[in-house]
C-alpha cells in the first residue's frame, strides 16, 4: 500500500518509530509512509538482509541485534534507539505477545 512516499493527512515523514518483534511488512509499510525506523531481531544475519532490502528501497530504517528477553541487551537498545533518533520517539509498535 504504501509503496510510495505520501503527503499531507497520512503522511509520517519525519516521525521515528520503534517497532518490537515486527514483521517485515509492518517496518515496510510504516518506512513507506516516510517514517524513520528502528527494528530489532535476534537474527544478525535475517536483519541485515533486511536493512540492505529496506535501504535500497530508499526507506530510513535502522535496527539491531537484541533479545528482548534479556534486561542488559533492552536497555543497549534503548541506548541505541535514543542515540539514532536523537531522543525523540513518535511511535512504538510491539507485537511480542509473550506474558
Amino acid at each position: 500500500m504504501a509503496s510510495e512516499q505520501l503527503s499531507g493527512r497520512w503522511s509520517l515523514n519525519g516521525m521515528t518509530a520503534l517497532l518490537l518483534v515486527a514483521p517485515e511488512a509492518l517496518v515496510e509499510e510504516l518506512a513507506g509512509f516516510g517514517a524513520i525506523v528502528y527494528t530489532c531481531s535476534r537474527n544478525q544475519k535475517k536483519l541485515n538482509e533486511w536493512l540492505q532490502e529496506w535501504g535500497g528501497k530508499g526507506f530510513k530504517v535502522y535496527g539491531s541485534t537484541c533479545d528482548l528477553a534479556s534486561r542488559t541487551e533492552r536497555e543497549e537498545l534503548m541506548k541505541n534507539v535514543s542515540s539514532t533518533f536523537d531522543g525523540k520517539l513518535n511511535i512504538l509498535v510491539s507485537t511480542n505477545s509473550d506474558p
